[in-house]
Order: structure tokens, then sequence, then C-alpha cells
């Protein structure tokens, strides 16, 4: 079967991290895969997790299968976080949420589900974004298009073209944003910013479709929402896919949610009918321990104050980790200016450096960074920020 068939290329992250294992280089460095670390360079399970899981360990009864749409008591509380607990959607039960395998798990069950009820849509993706957008919604079938998003000469959002863009979009495309922490650049809009493409959202009557992997990460969980609110407050429908991979760390667990937003409540149940059918011939039901975690955390005060207490730490060593960096660079004489790092916000970084820098900084020095400059600010810390930092600055030398 698979004779003539060439092999198919590594993921541009996935494969720059086998590289990374196979390095015998003691000081090697991974900026590039986006997982949280703490300042010994550590993927730590949270304190608030390792006490829900032993809560869990002693009421756990049955491996029985949970239902399609995973436990209620998980969406209930995905709900509350995403949407807001006093917000009209929540309020007005017009949200549907169900518990898919990850936030990529979530993004291609909405995928699959606009394609069935919107086939003709286009999907926009900005320029840049994350590498696997394309992906899952190529492979479901959309035609994809891109709008301006990126400056890359002024380190910002190029507004003009974004926003010029965003009302020329036909009525019933799907647009996907991140709500947050912006994957690839660390860029994102303002609250004015955010209402504004809401008003377009409303009056273009497009469907947005939001990607909230970070909630937490870039000023707070409340904070976090805004973009959510601000659609909610202007659209008929709004689809989102979140994630508590990096919020709550649970990585392996494959732990988000897809939450769709509809004007009525018949048609929140009409559409949590119809992802129940999706989910039934793309995995069936979720894994269960992952939610369950996330939701003895959450309906327990203790542990909702620990793990925001948590989220703090670890948003505030990421703010930490931009300022070290820029501050490191400059203190070595590099001649760009590199502080628009300290205004980007989340994990992820475009830091600037060409792809000859890239390549020149994994071949001689072992630190390994995604093609197109983007770090993980995470993979930071005070033990290898001095390496990272002579590393920079002698490749922007050598590469001149």
């Amino acid at each position: 079967m698979w004779k003539n068939v060439e092999q198919a290329p590594a993921d541009a992250i996935f494969g720059l991290n086998d590289a990374f294992k196979k390095d015998p280089n003691p000081k090697k460095i991974n900026l590039g895969v986006g997982v949280y670390k703490d300042n010994k360079g550590h993927t730590p399970v949270l304190k608030a997790v390792k006490a829900a899981e032993k809560i869990l360990f002693g009421m756990e009864k049955t491996k029985s299968y949970l239902p399609i749409p995973g436990d209620p008591f998980y969406a209930d509380n995905v709900q509350k976080l995403v949407l807001g607990e006093t917000s009209d959607a929540y309020t007005q039960k017009r949200a549907a949420t169900i518990h898919a395998p990850g936030g990529t798990g979530a993004l291609r069950i909405g995928a699959e589900l606009l394609k069935k009820f919107n086939p003709r849509a286009a999907v926009w993706v900005s320029s840049p974004t994350w590498a696997n957008h394309k992906g899952i919604f190529g492979t479901a079938g959309f035609e994809l298009k891109e709008y301006p998003y990126y400056d890359a000469q002024t380190k910002s959002v190029d507004m003009d073209a974004f926003f010029n863009c965003l009302t020329k979009i036909p009525s019933g495309d799907i647009v996907l944003m991140h709500a947050c922490c912006h994957n690839p650049s660390g860029v994102d809009l303002s609250e004015d910013q955010w209402q504004q493409v809401a008003r377009i959202a409303g009056e273009k009557n497009w469907i947005p479709f939001l990607d909230f992997a970070y909630q937490g990460f870039g000023s707070g969980v409340e904070e976090d929402r805004f973009a959510v609110e601000a659609f909610c407050g202007t659209c008929n429908d709004l689809f989102i896919a979140s994630s508590f991979s990096k919020n709550i760390g649970l990585y392996n667990e494959r732990t988000g949610a897809l939450t769709i937003v509809s004007p009525t409540p018949e048609e929140a149940r009409v559409a949590l009918s119809h992802v129940k059918l999706t989910v039934r011939v793309c995995y069936s039901n979720p894994p269960a321990h992952g939610g369950l975690v996330v939701s003895t955390v959450l309906k327990d005060k203790e542990l909702t104050t620990q793990w925001l207490a948590e989220l703090d730490i670890m948003r505030k060593r990421i703010v930490a980790t931009r300022s070290a960096l820029v501050d490191g660079l400059a203190a070595r004489g590099v001649k760009e200016d590199f502080s628009y790092i300290k205004k980007q916000r989340g994990m992820f970084s475009f830091s600037g450096l060409s792809d000859e820098v890239v390549t020149w900084l994994k071949e001689n020095r072992s630190i390994y960074v995604v093609k197109g400059g983007r770090i993980n600010v995470a993979g930071l810390t005070t033990d290898n920020m001095d390496y990272v930092c002579d590393s920079i600055a002698q490749g922007l030398t050598v590469c001149g």
C-alpha cells in the first residue's frame, strides 16, 4: 500500500521537538514547542490539579463512558469561565458546550459541524496564524483565505489593512480569530479594537470562530474573555474553541471544549443535537480524567483560588522573562530594538529573528526556534538566559 507513497513531512513544531530530543548538547534549549515551563525548565503539574486528583482517586467508582458531550457539570463550568457567569449567553441558556479532546479537537469538531451546514463558506485566518489552523479547516474541506494581521515592519497589527479586509468578508463566511495571546505573534487587539471588530461582524453577518487556548495568560481570566463578550453582544452565532492545556497544565489529558452561542435557547439545543452527532462519528465521547479534574477544581472554592494564584504566577513569570530577554540583548550592545517583545502577550513572541539566524542558533548553539522566528518565551529561565542572549547577539552579528 505504501510502496509508491512519499513519506509525509514532519510537523513543523513537533518535528523540531524530535530533533531537540536527539541533540546530545547538554546546553540545548527548546524554544519551539508550546508548553509552559517554570524557572527550572519543567512543565509542572499544578498543586490544584494534584489536590483534585487525590479527591477523584477516593471518589471514583467506575470507568464507564461519559455522555457524548461529556459531563454536564464540566460544560456548565466551561461556560461560566469562557462566557462569564453573569453574561446573557450563560444566564439565558443560549450556549451549548461539549467536552472535546483538547482545543485542537474542539476546532475540528466545529469545522466538521460548520462544513455540514455551511458548505459554501470560506474560512478566513489571520496572516500569520497557528500553522495547524489551516490543516484543521483545510482537511475539513473549506476554502481558506487570509486577512492581514501582523506587520513585520512595525511589529504590530496592520490596522488599516485588517479592518478594511474584515468589512469586505461576505455574509456567512467564517472568520477564525485568536481571543487573546495571538499565536504566533503575541500581538493582541485592544478592547476598543475588539469592539470595532465585533460591530463589523454583526453588520456583515460573518461567523466569528474564536480560538481561546490561552485564557488567563494575557491579563487575567476575566479580562481575557473581553473578545468573547464583545461578539456575544453583536453576533447571532459564535463558535469558541477553548482549552485547559495551558492555563491548568493538562497538556496530555487533552481537555478542551467547543462552545456554540446562538440567538435563543431553542437554537442552542438544536446546535447541541447536531454537534453530538458529529462527535459520535469522530470519537464517540471524550476522555474523562481531565474534565473531571477541571470540574473538581472549579467547584471547590479553595482549589479555584489556588489554581488562579498558580495561573497568576505563570503569567507574571512570562512577563518578567520578556523583560529579561529584551534587557539582556540591549546589555550586549545588540543594535536592533527588541523592546516590542515586552508589549506582546502570552507564551509566544515573533522575535524578529530571521530564518538565517534561527538556523544558525540551532546548528551552532543547539537553541531550537520555530522557522519564522517564533519563540516560546516560557522556555527561557534564569539559568539559560545569558546563554540565549549571548547566542542571539552572536548569531545576529554572524548572519549580519
